[in-house]
């Protein structure tokens, strides 16, 4: 019986500079259910270019994707996409930049208008719609980010190290508000899968993370993490965890 998300046996190669560079190998994996996905590795080891296969931008050189049994043949309208460097266009209006992620959606303006900012309103930048790019800080254009890939209702989020260029707090604020979106059942997405280097956060957030090895990734490792939400990350339960995942780096 299919998934929600099938990875068969994807493997990835691109051409530079005169050679083949192997970047990801036999990669399978499942989601059958709601849960947040961590992918970790090394650099290098193919993490983003796994997301831009499962979201349908990149084909890979051997393998497939499946989305509820079925071929993920370019951009599947039922995931989006959250960049690591925001990815706005600086002479649009946030409530514009959100009003992309409804682009070739058949409605009326006033109802894309209205959706667009209940969503900007759901990701705490009610009163920023007029505001430019240039106006806001790093962590509200990561809002601006999460609130065009949300406008769409994917059922599926992916999210490309979208807390690495972000300060430790504000960092946090935004873990907090997509586990939020994603624990409520009556919003999209079903499922968040997360690509980052930072293991504690993968273990705070995730209800699985998969390790890569070195280029070409593989995975090395599917681990379960069983800790009841809110995580404690002061308990040496949560301790235990992270140490497990380092550990496999070493």
């Amino acid at each position: 019986m299919a998934g929600l998300l099938d990875v068969i046996d994807v493997s990835m190669r691109y051409k530079s500079v005169g050679k083949e560079i192997e970047v990801l190998r036999d990669i399978s994996f499942s989601i059958d259910r709601p849960e947040v996905l961590s992918i970790v590795g090394p650099s290098g080891c193919g993490k983003s270019t796994l997301l831009r296969i499962m979201i349908g931008s990149l084909v890979p050189t051997k393998g497939q994707v499946l989305h509820h049994g079925q071929p993920v043949k370019g951009v599947d309208l039922g995931m989006s996409l959250v960049f690591q460097n925001f990815a706005l266009f600086p002479w649009l209006s946030i409530l514009d930049n959100v009003l992309i992620g409804l682009e070739h959606v058949q409605a009326t303006k006033e109802q894309k208008v209205a959706k667009a900012r209940r969503i900007i309103q759901e990701v705490g930048l009610e009163g920023f719609e007029e505001a430019t790019p240039r106006e806001l800080s790093g962590g509200m254009k990561q809002r601006v980010g999460l609130a065009r890939a949300l406008i769409r209702d994917p059922e599926i989020l992916l999210m490309d190290e979208p807390f690495s260029s972000l300060d430790p707090l504000t960092a946090e604020t935004l873990r907090e508000d997509v586990l939020r979106v994603w624990a409520d059942r009556s919003l999209a997405p079903n499922v968040v899968v997360i690509v980052t280097h930072n293991i504690e956060e993968a273990v705070y957030m995730s209800d699985r993370v998969l390790v890569l090895s070195a280029r070409p990734g593989r995975i090395i490792r599917d681990c379960a993490v069983d800790l009841p939400r809110p995580r404690d990350r002061r308990s040496p339960e949560f301790y235990k965890k992270v140490d497990e995942i380092t550990s496999l780096f070493t």
